[in-house]
């Protein structure tokens, strides 16, 4: 039976599991390092590199206990998009395999791996569209088949994940924001004004709603009005989930889609997953279990069985890339 090692390590996330061709995971290992950047407010890159440095190795020999390279068929890893550092960490642990066990590399587009990984609970039907999610992407990206990415619209600024940090941010809320505001948004109500954002086409843009929400709460810190936290993340939630079901519903109007699905950290705000469920109801939609919407080592395998299963192969020469379009790779 085929096998892939897959490794991961684009952000803050050190990863690596074990597919086989049946896309069972024989093994998953993840480890995160979100407890020592939110001392910072944020993912700091040189930090996250030398923490991917001090797990890699780790990380791979827990995933293979109980297994060994001969079972392996390919070595999978994230060559991008990504921050360089973290993506060369795991570039050269998934190259010093292949060289020497001698086994064929892949590499893995990251967000394929957020977008195949529901195959793990979907069986996947094209025309497909794909609303892709997270601290650094917010994509819409039509397929045709597996093999063909359309990116119909993105963020002409801030990613959707970064707006909730950086709201979560303004608001003292702590890190990371998202699933701090989707918890407070639960309890409250959209009782806060804040403007829509306005965008031609099936482009998203939040830097105008994040700026908004540092004015608003300026402005009740200088009346001394309390602000109602709740409240506060509920009404920015509605607002900003609410573009992203705009631009959704935009797609669908205009184009021939029989499969919706979500994907990247963003897909696991519950208040999404339900505007999904009560909007998409023409179409099959998939929202992806709640422990594949975070990296994972997992989607990178799945993923990587399309690119074996298409011969697509890298040589150990291969340049990781910060910014990679899913279109090209």
């Amino acid at each position: 039976m085929q096998k892939i090692l897959a490794i991961e390590s684009s952000c803050d996330e050190t990863a690596c599991a074990l597919i086989n061709e049946k896309l069972e995971i024989e093994t998953s290992v993840v480890t995160s390092q979100i407890d020592v950047h939110a001392r910072f407010g944020g993912v700091i890159p040189e930090v996250a590199s030398r923490m991917h440095v001090e797990q890699i190795s780790v990380i791979i020999k827990e995933a293979l206990k109980g297994h060994s390279m001969d079972e392996v068929t390919a070595v999978a890893y994230t060559i991008g998009p990504g921050l360089i550092g973290s993506l060369h960490i795991g570039a050269i642990a998934a190259k010093s395999l292949a060289y020497f066990y001698q086994k064929p590399l892949i590499g893995v587009h990251h967000l394929k791996g957020h977008i195949f990984v529901n195959e793990l609970v979907d069986k996947l039907e094209y025309p497909l569209l794909a609303l892709v999610v997270s601290g650094g992407h917010t994509e819409l990206v039509y397929m045709e088949d597996d093999q063909h990415f359309k990116i119909l619209g993105t963020t002409l600024d801030d990613a959707i994940g970064e707006a909730f940090d950086k709201v979560a941010r303004i608001m003292d809320f702590g890190y990371p924001g998202g699933p701090i505001i989707d918890r407070l948004a639960k309890e409250g109500q959209a009782s806060y004004k804040l403007p829509h954002p306005k965008v031609e086409g099936y482009n998203f843009s939040f830097s105008g709603l994040k700026n908004a929400c540092l004015t608003l709460s300026n402005k009740l810190k200088e009346k001394n009005e309390a602000i109602r936290k709740e409240d506060f993340a509920r009404s920015f939630e509605e607002v900003a989930l609410g573009h992203l079901l705009e631009k959704v519903k935009r797609v669908l109007n205009d184009y021939e889609v029989k499969h919706v699905l979500i994907a990247g950290g963003v897909a696991a705000n519950s208040r999404l997953r339900e505007l999904m469920k009560e909007n998409i109801t023409k179409q099959k939609l998939t929202l992806p279990p709640l422990k594949y919407c975070t990296d994972n080592a997992t989607m990178i395998g799945v993923a990587a069985f399309k690119e074996l299963q298409y011969g697509h192969f890298v040589d150990l020469n291969a340049s990781s890339k910060s910014s990679l379009s899913i279109e090209t790779c």
